[in-house]
């Protein structure tokens, strides 16, 4: 995992919108630009992704969360370079969407990103770190499923973000923070449903 960096969110923004060419990125373009093996950033973008505007599109929640599952997955493995299926890495996500989605994240990125710092690293060690990881995978789940209820798909990828966040920038204290809204989210959309 790379060095954790102040600036690191919206570096990270910085590296999505610099993937922007044309009508359309494909998922694999993304990939590409963040790397295969930075889990936490891939995470952290996907996440985004749901939380932004580009969210409205028909399909983007399921997808997304379709691939932070698989991503989880195989970081609990230790798999070392990510892998996704071809019609995955072959989807396209609208410029315009994206670029949209990436200035309305810009505001809210720099004021946590004062916040974070490295400390109860620990946290990202095992077997502490599988407590969070399975509880992500358990919100993947259920996700497809909030496409149906309005802004509950956001909700849940906004929280997949701080954890994705966290360990980005190694703090644990926000990995700790993210732990009981992992849990309740998926509780409360099973009985709500």
């Amino acid at each position: 995992m790379s060095k954790p960096r102040t600036h690191a969110l919206s570096d990270l923004l910085d590296e999505l919108e610099g993937t922007v060419e044309g009508e359309s990125v494909r998922v694999e373009e993304v990939i590409d630009a963040l790397g295969h093996s930075s889990f936490a950033s891939l995470m952290l973008v996907f996440s985004l992704i749901c939380t932004s505007p580009a969210s409205a599109i028909p399909g983007v929640t399921a997808l997304l969360a379709l691939m932070v599952f698989i991503l989880v997955a195989q970081m609990m493995v230790g798999r070392e370079s990510l892998w996704l299926p071809g019609f995955i890495t072959r989807r396209r996500l609208s410029s315009e969407k994206l670029c949209k989605g990436i200035k309305w994240l810009r505001k809210p990125v720099r004021f946590v990103e004062r916040f974070l710092k490295p400390r109860f690293t620990w946290f990202f060690h095992r077997p502490w770190i599988w407590v969070p990881l399975i509880l992500v995978m358990a919100l993947t789940l259920f996700m497809p499923f909030m496409e149906f209820v309005p802004t509950s798909g956001s909700i849940a990828s906004a929280v997949i973000a701080l954890f994705a966040a966290s360990l980005l920038t190694r703090d644990g204290v926000l990995a700790l923070l993210s732990l009981p809204l992992l849990a309740v989210i998926p509780v409360t959309i099973y009985y709500w449903i």
